[in-house]
């Protein structure tokens, strides 16, 4: 199928029509494939009891789905259903992995100083985000309100996104290596971290992002498995890391793209990250922290080497110095009240074709 949801994609949501109870479904094309007749954790209401069962369960679910598509089951069209998270949001990091990004917020925000931090290439850099302000896309995001600066309080005026890619995790564990990656990664989705820069310019020293990232992160209704995907060489690393971070994993070449009130901005290449996924999981668990059925850690901002690959509006504006013009002639430096913003985004899968990572998008309101 042309729109990249065909039999070699077969992502995973959560769906309900009218006033039903929530069943599980695959996409296909421009509509939904219950899965409930398939029984057993297709048959629950979330992701969690497939993601806690393993790796061998995922492998047997997508077959037994794969089978159960080819026989030609009913497609219930997109517009009769609604969508939800797809799976109970256990905990959410994110991290900050693309060395363009790093480079750009440097050198827009400490011009006397560009440069990355002497840990960065050492390390994956994240913070702990909010499980309960990760909402679905669609959802709208309120504008948040904060510190603006001393004895200043009031709502954001530079409003940002970050496009992201999320993993979910799926097999509880600590201490994971990188090697065990596939063991308990469950699957893919499309992030937003939406972003107030006013606040975290004023608050991020010396702890980092806390309220400018914490009043909302969206997510896509789709998780891709991690068994759709085909894995690519990951980028080389210099210095070489630690023991515990090697091998670094595979990459995935996803390209995602942004759209602004419809029109499209960027296209940042996930390609050009600089940490892996696999490296990540490793270092969020190295000292001993657990992770669980649900945890949802994204990648970072994705950006690319030019301007129109940038993941943020931070760097495509320049922080709002030079304004981008949208295709009804308006300019923006930062998001507006009623501003919709769309990430969407395509994968090389196991099978050699582009699938859809599907879309999260979002609206500002007041």
């Amino acid at each position: 199928m042309s729109d990249g949801f065909g039999p070699d994609n077969l992502p995973y949501g959560v769906f309900t029509l009218g006033r039903g109870e929530r069943r599980i479904g695959v996409r296909l094309g421009n509509g939904v494939v219950d899965l409930s007749a398939l029984g057993g954790r297709l048959a629950a209401a979330s992701l969690n009891p497939l993601m806690a069962a393993g790796r061998q369960e995922w492998t047997a679910a997508r077959e037994a789905v794969v089978a159960h598509v080819a026989w030609g089951p009913p497609v219930i069209p997109l517009h009769d259903v609604t969508l939800h998270l797809p799976f109970e949001v256990a905990d959410y990091t994110d991290f900050y992995s693309s060395e363009h990004h790093a480079l750009n917020v440097s050198a827009i925000l400490r011009p006397g100083s560009p440069g990355l931090s002497p840990q960065w290439k050492h390390l994956p850099i994240g913070y702990h985000g909010r499980s309960a302000t990760v909402v679905v896309s669609g959802t709208p995001i309120v504008r948040p309100s904060g510190q603006l600066g001393e004895g200043l309080f009031g709502p954001s005026r530079r409003l940002d996104v970050e496009a992201e890619v999320g993993f979910v995790v799926g097999r509880p564990g600590r201490r994971i290596a990188t090697t065990e990656f596939a063991e308990h990664v469950f699957g893919v989705t499309l992030v937003n971290d939406w972003s107030a820069r006013d606040l975290q310019a004023w608050e991020y020293r010396p702890l980092g992002p806390f309220l400018a990232k914490s009043f909302a992160t969206s997510v896509s209704p789709w998780v891709v498995p991690l068994d759709a995907l085909a894995p690519v060489q990951a980028q080389p690393q210099d210095p070489e890391p630690l023991d515990y971070l090697r091998p670094a994993g595979p990459g995935f070449d996803l390209r995602l793209t942004v759209e602004w009130n419809d029109t499209l901005v960027s296209t940042p290449p996930f390609t050009s990250m600089y940490w892996t996924a696999a490296q990540q999981l490793a270092h969020l668990t190295s000292n001993g922290a657990s992770v669980r059925t649900g945890d949802l850690y994204a990648s970072g901002t994705v950006s690319g080497p030019e301007r129109e690959q940038v993941g943020s509006f931070l760097e495509l504006t320049r922080n709002g110095d030079d304004p981008v013009k949208l295709a009804d002639g308006t300019l923006r430096g930062f998001l507006e009240n009623g501003d919709v913003v769309r990430i969407g985004g395509t994968a090389l899968s196991a099978a050699g074709t582009r699938i859809s990572l599907g879309s999260v998008s979002g609206t500002v309101v007041p």
